[in-house]
């Protein structure tokens, strides 16, 4: 089978490359704010194996529904799906510096409160922990969301920092989508 990536030279998201770059290991505890359906959530379950946890956070049931049935098939109990308010204070339900990462996929565009949803990876970071943001860039709104509902490079890079979050890099995510690690 043909990789679609390069049979039309577009360059997308790809959870496996992208984990596979970042320093994360087995026995670590990692949230997916937003997780969706699980693009993120299983290839990081497989990442930390069984002696780490991802939890897997949502305010959307079905798409919890759809991360517990997909986590039982595959034999991952290591992921622990949570409905919850990620805009609201304390609104992860997780305890206070218990992770090593968090991961934000295209997910802060879609919220109006995104200093909350920054003050509570934070706040769940343990020191030195760290947060992977993936946005949709400015330069192609030929896919996803209207380019006014985008959140700039420069504009989150500024709200992580003012939040006291260090930017450690920008990672190369696609053609359509920019990454930033940033620490606690």
């Amino acid at each position: 089978m043909e990789d679609n990536n390069i049979a039309f030279g577009v360059k997308f998201i790809n959870p496996q490359e992208i984990i596979a770059t970042l320093e994360i290991e087995a026995g670590m505890n990692v949230a997916d704010f937003g997780c969706g359906t699980g693009y993120f959530t299983f290839p990081l379950a497989e990442r930390v194996g069984q002696t780490g946890r991802v939890y897997a956070l949502d305010i959307l049931k079905d798409k919890l529904e759809t991360v517990e049935s997909e986590a039982k098939i595959l034999g991952l109990g290591n992921i622990l799906p949570k409905r919850v308010n990620l805009e609201a204070i304390g609104g992860s339900k997780l305890t206070d510096a218990s992770l090593d990462w968090v991961f934000l996929v295209t997910m802060l565009f879609q919220n109006k409160d995104k200093e909350v949803i920054i003050r509570e990876a934070k706040r769940v970071l343990r020191t030195g922990g760290k947060v992977l943001v993936i946005e949709w860039n400015k330069k192609d709104a030929s896919i996803g969301p209207a380019n006014n509902l985008r959140v700039a490079e420069d504009e989150i890079s500024t709200l992580f920092q003012a939040n006291g979050l260090t930017m450690l890099r920008e990672i190369k995510i696609s053609d359509f989508h920019f990454g930033l690690i940033f620490q606690n």
